[in-house]
């Protein structure tokens, strides 16, 4: 049996900066279509995002089938909420409102196998090969290239960001911007100096303690963000390119249709339509 090293991990062991895109819809094609341009990882949702548990095995399917890591945000819950997109094949998960290093402390140890943690042996699902992957290996396989990404999104949050970033047992930290600039009370404003503050001290808590630092999107400088430390990059969601798409699509349209000859143009349309 061979097992599938997380690209993530490897590109970052090559100075490289990996790229992740954001999938709302629940199409496995989506998937398919990203990993056909090239991206390295795809970032799934059960935290707001109504997929069901078979479409989400289907989506990961889809990114291993292209060599693409698949990240699940999973829904704030419990052990088994948390280990399910694992044991359906991703490459890892992605914890949200992380708050506090007890909390990090806890999630380490339901999603780590010994000695690192506690997670409840199976292997009987595609992350253990149906029980065709020898344990040993697949124990180490887990401990190893699978991916534990940790969400600072809250006031609570920073202020215990150098000791969640000091547990040991996962791999990085993302700041969420939009939640905690809506928590600060100056929702959507990316760039107030408070939130870009706060994404700055995440950013350093990982890198001092050897995590990765990924940023949600590409919403600051990408040369401010490098130096900042961030080494694995969102670059945007399907639902933004089709949204944006098809209103420039539109745009085109219209403008050609008022670029008409009068002969040819039709009457305009009403306001109340």
């Amino acid at each position: 049996m061979k097992t599938r090293p997380s690209r993530i991990l490897r590109l970052l062991r090559e100075g490289q900066f990996p790229s992740v895109f954001k999938s709302n819809l629940a199409d496995p094609r989506v998937v398919e279509a990203a990993g056909l341009c090239g991206v390295d990882a795809v970032w799934l949702c059960n935290e707001h995002v109504p997929t069901d548990w078979s479409g989400l095995e289907n989506q990961i399917r889809a990114a291993r089938i292209h060599d693409v890591d698949s990240i699940v945000r999973v829904s704030k819950g419990s052990y088994s909420d948390y280990v399910r997109p694992l044991e359906a094949g991703a490459t890892g998960i992605m914890v949200p409102h992380v708050a506090s290093a007890a909390e990090a402390r806890q999630i380490v140890e339901w999603c780590r196998f010994h000695p690192l943690g506690k997670r409840a042996l199976d292997g009987g699902n595609i992350d253990g090969q149906f029980c065709l992957l020898p344990q040993a290996e697949y124990l180490q396989h887990a401990n190893t290239e699978v991916i534990l990404l940790f969400q600072i999104e809250s006031p609570e949050g920073l202020e215990q960001v150098e000791a969640i970033a000091a547990v040991p047992g996962f791999n990085g930290l993302l700041f969420g911007p939009g939640d905690f600039s809506h928590r600060i009370g100056k929702a959507g404003q990316l760039d107030a100096p408070e939130v870009a503050a706060a994404r700055k001290r995440v950013t350093a808590a990982a890198r001092k303690h050897g995590k990765f630092a990924m940023a949600a999107g590409l919403y600051a400088p990408f040369g401010d963000l490098v130096a900042e430390g961030h080494n694995v990059f969102g670059i945007g969601a399907d639902v933004i390119g089709i949204t944006s798409y098809t209103k420039q699509r539109l745009e085109l349209l219209q403008g050609n249709i008022l670029s008409l000859p009068a002969a040819l143009k039709p009457a305009a349309r009403s306001p109340y339509a």
